[in-house]
């Protein structure tokens, strides 16, 4: 068995990446497919969290767009990451993989509320841990979620998987086919060039806890297991 080069991941999904080609919503294929991505890391004996994020469902910045108050459109934000959570979880254990999610907001009869040392233990354990309603709090992405979290349970990387693009480009590639894929890029260099990876506060967190950050395609089979194991694929993004 090849072996991995992490021990301890946060994998972190967009909402979109669950909705597949039907842009709304959880496509069931795109959602078995990445539980079948995360079984193929945890059987590498690689502890393994996940932050998903809720687009698919409700975007905070949306409805406060439309007038709602701020607070109350990202409180609805972190409840469809919640709805997310459980789809995964529901795929993964299907599939043999125990799991727990852990939210940040208490729903006690749906989940476990978040304990960091809980929440470690269960790693320890071989659980694949979700964490599910981002940091609790209004005006935090589920980027920012992702980064403290990688922070609190010591992981050694944040795997960021997209569904629309396989790295970090020098432009938009669907609109400029002029612009480059970075294989290697600093969270200063991201942040200067405006590239839009993470937002700012995901990014600060992740250059002063020292986390790297691998941006990749999760639209490719095997891709997780891929970055895991070492492979240079997607665009990898560290230090000042």
């Amino acid at each position: 068995m090849t072996t991995a080069r992490y021990g301890r991941i946060v994998l972190k999904l967009s909402g979109e990446a669950l909705s597949g080609s039907q842009g709304y919503g959880i496509e069931p294929k795109v959602i078995q497919s990445i539980a079948t991505q995360v079984k193929e890391v945890a059987d590498l004996g690689v502890e393994v969290a996940v932050v998903v994020g809720g687009g698919n469902i409700w975007r905070g910045k949306v409805g406060s767009e439309m007038g709602m108050d701020r607070a109350n459109a990202d409180y609805m934000g972190m409840l469809a990451t919640v709805m997310n959570s459980l789809a995964l979880q529901d795929s993964l254990e299907t599939i043999g993989i125990p799991t727990r999610v852990q939210t940040s907001i208490e729903m006690r009869q749906v989940a476990e509320p978040y304990i960091r040392r809980k929440a470690i233990r269960h790693l320890e354990k071989k659980r694949v841990v979700i964490f599910a309603a981002g940091t609790g709090n209004p005006y935090f992405s589920t980027d920012t979620t992702a980064a403290l979290r990688a922070a609190e349970i010591e992981a050694e990387v944040i795997l960021m998987a997209k569904n629309n693009v396989d790295g970090v480009y020098t432009d938009d590639p669907k609109l400029n086919k002029d612009a480059k894929k970075y294989d290697k890029l600093s969270f200063m260099d991201m942040l200067n060039e405006g590239l839009g990876v993470m937002d700012s506060t995901a990014s600060s967190l992740c250059m002063d806890n020292d986390i790297p950050l691998v941006v990749f395609s999760i639209m490719e089979e095997g891709n997780i297991k891929k970055v895991v194991q070492g492979e240079n694929i997607g665009t990898t993004i560290r230090g000042k």
